[in-house]
């Protein structure tokens, strides 16, 4: 079987794909036109044209949790099979979420600008003092999450044990007993917006959800508010998030992807109240590792005509 890679993944990760012969004659990397399976990733566009100009492929192969680069429509018709990797990503996100939480709200990256300004003689640092160069906490506060899964929940596991009281959103409430795991309590989306100190965006990204924080909902958040978001960049409203930094309507964000990734705001980029990071919610090299060994189970499982042991998308 022929495998096509979009991007060059660490090899330890695929060591039982290409070590031996695993029951459908070795499997052996090719160029896209003749592969059967391609590996691809999150920032990789699979579109109509990619998938019709391989007329032997029959399995996507996702790295990552997210699919939205993946021309669904285009593999149904062709009956072609696509898996991603959800489990690798859990612990990561919620790692680098609850991260940019702790730095946004306690000033870290503002305040390491400030400290390097004095030593490159490029601005002047206010100095030391008791009442000097002040944060706010985490503890005590209230952690809104918006999108309760398996990311949501390892972020509130993350906020409980650092004594926040956490509140979520889904489409419906998770059980009591796992409601219990994080003494978390479901409340409606307005009411979220309005309690939360944070708000964080831990949900997938679907057409529906476009732009689910916009100035309306911006405005209904508390003036000092900081929203989080390691989802996916077109949940937000750049421009309105731009306009609600830049007057106040919220304390701050901090942002791991961007409505028009690669492209951030130059506006964003002069806020002193922002936090950016270049899409690494996932990026540590243990995940990456684990995110090759489940893409590795996925083709592994397609060829044994074992789909219970897939993660499929379609």
């Amino acid at each position: 079987m022929k495998i096509a890679f979009t991007t060059e993944l660490p090899k330890e990760g695929f060591q039982r794909l290409f070590a031996k012969d695993n029951g459908d004659g070795r499997f052996e990397i090719s160029d896209f036109p003749e592969a059967d399976v391609l590996v691809c990733t999150f920032d990789y566009k699979v579109s109509r044209e990619t998938i019709d100009a391989m007329p032997h492929l029959k399995l996507i192969a996702n790295f990552g949790a997210g699919y939205n680069n993946i021309d669904l429509e285009a593999c149904h018709e062709r009956g072609i099979r696509v898996t991603n990797t959800p489990q690798p990503v859990i612990e990561p996100t919620a790692e680098l979420a609850f991260a940019l939480m702790i730095d946004v709200a306690r000033r870290v990256s503002e305040f390491d600008r400030a400290v390097r300004s004095q030593l490159l003689e490029v601005s002047r640092f206010d100095g030391f003092g008791v009442m000097k160069n002040l944060s706010h906490s985490l503890y005590g506060k209230t952690l809104g999450i918006l999108g309760m899964g398996r990311i949501g929940q390892a972020l509130a596991r993350r906020a409980k044990a650092s004594g926040m009281r956490i509140i979520y959103h889904n489409r419906h409430p998770l059980s009591p007993d796992i409601e219990a795991l994080y003494d978390a309590q479901y409340v409606d989306f307005q009411t979220l917006l309005q309690d939360s100190d944070f708000v964080s965006l831990n949900l997938p990204y679907t057409p529906e959800v476009h732009h689910i924080i916009g100035k309306p909902e911006l405005g209904m958040m508390k003036r000092n508010a900081y929203l989080i978001n390691t989802a996916r960049g077109a949940h937000v409203d750049e421009q309105a998030l731009v306009e609600a930094l830049k007057s106040g309507i919220i304390a701050g964000a901090a942002l791991d992807v961007y409505e028009f990734e690669p492209h951030i705001s130059a506006e964003l980029l002069q806020l002193p109240n922002v936090v950016l990071s270049p899409h690494t919610g996932t990026g540590t090299w243990e995940g990456r590792i684990a995110m090759c060994e489940n893409v590795t189970d996925n083709i592994l499982a397609f060829t044994a005509n074992e789909s219970n042991k897939m993660n499929i998308v379609l």
